[in-house]
């Protein structure tokens, strides 16, 4: 099993190391992973002066698997912008046609009280979040900065085409057979013409999936539902841009974006798995970034790249039990528990896998 390690800036080589330990650890079970590491995002930059190096873009494209840490900084703002290092990232998942992003939005019995809302509202949540990847605002043309009748005009394009939610949503349906039948499709329909084509192509894929429970829901008020009643939603399937922005609301409903991981597939299974949060430059180094969320990445790598379901099941279950342990790392420490580092909650992990 070939995986990239592209720990990436700030806290990323920290959570990384981590994440390569408890991979490391399953190879007593039979198991054999070859892991090279490669530069992404500012270091590549510090580096080569490029975000996406050739020497990653040939790694990851040979490679089973990618196992990403986090990119960014704010030194990096003033640079253009196909060398700020978000460019790298969005660079391998148009390479590599990672269209199907899931995030899990799981909140831990253990850390129920770490969330800012009530413990009925939040308990047991258990969400899919699947983000189409590679379409959208993100990526449409034209874009740009241009001189208009004297005064700087922005301008995106948000375009999909039918064939990119023909597929998202034939994989977001596929997932909800696999969990509680149910899915909700988010858009911006009663404005956005390109919203209104995302809802008939869903509605037409949801004819062959009879079993499947649809509803629709515009992005401005799945917002607000998220908060107010976030347990109503099993899988949700959206666009780039509103998936990107619904998956960080989502996170915290969980207490810390520290705690989820994500993976990013393409027709074939092959991933790019992160933790959802960022580079986090103000804490790198200090051994106090949380390293779950990366771990918890490696479960969903060996579930979805290597359908390796029961070493997935043993990585998440030792992350439930150190949390019962009363285990944390910093952002998700309250009064009574037991506060470590990084490397520790490596180490946590490590005991009891």
């Amino acid at each position: 099993m070939k995986i990239a390690v592209l720990p990436g800036d700030g806290i990323g080589p920290e959570i990384v190391s981590q994440a390569v330990r408890v991979l490391e650890s399953l190879t007593s079970d039979g198991m054999k992973f070859e892991m090279e590491t490669a530069l992404l995002g500012g270091c590549a930059v510090d580096a080569t002066g490029n975000p996406f190096p050739e020497a990653t873009r040939k790694l990851v494209a040979e490679a089973d698997a990618i196992l990403l840490g986090a990119v960014g900084g704010s030194q990096y703002d003033k640079l253009p912008r196909d060398q700020r290092p978000e460019q790298g990232l969005l660079s391998i998942r148009k390479d590599l046609n990672l269209f199907a992003n899931l995030r899990p939005v799981v909140l831990y019995s253990e850390l129920v009280n770490a969330s800012t809302l009530k413990p009925e509202v939040i308990s047991g949540l258990d969400i899919l979040i699947i983000r189409e990847l590679t379409g959208d605002i993100y990526f449409g043309e034209p874009r740009g900065i241009k001189l208009h009748d004297g005064q700087r005009l922005g301008f995106n394009t948000m375009i999909y085409r039918e064939a990119e939610i023909y597929r998202i949503a034939h994989v977001a349906f596929q997932i909800a057979r696999k969990r509680d039948r149910k899915l909700c499709s988010v858009d911006k329909m009663n404005v956005l013409e390109c919203s209104q084509l995302w809802r008939d192509v869903v509605i037409e894929v949801a004819k062959e999936y009879p079993d499947v429970e649809l509803s629709h829901m515009l992005v401005d008020n799945a917002a607000m539902q998220l908060v107010l009643n976030p347990k109503q939603f099993d899988v949700i399937v959206t666009g780039n841009m509103f998936g990107d922005i619904l998956s960080d609301e989502a996170s915290m409903l969980t207490g810390s974006i520290g705690m989820l991981p994500s993976a990013s597939l393409d027709d074939k299974s092959k991933g790019l798995y992160e933790p959802i949060h960022g580079s986090a430059p103000d804490i790198a180094g200090k051994n106090i970034a949380n390293p779950l969320a990366t771990i918890l990445s490696t479960a969903m790598m060996l579930r979805y790249t290597f359908n390796q379901e029961e070493a997935a099941v043993r990585i998440e279950n030792s992350v439930k039990k150190v949390l019962a342990q009363n285990y944390r790392t910093s952002d998700i420490c309250q009064p009574g528990m037991k506060e470590i580092g990084t490397t520790e909650m490596g180490d946590a992990i490590l005991k009891n896998l």
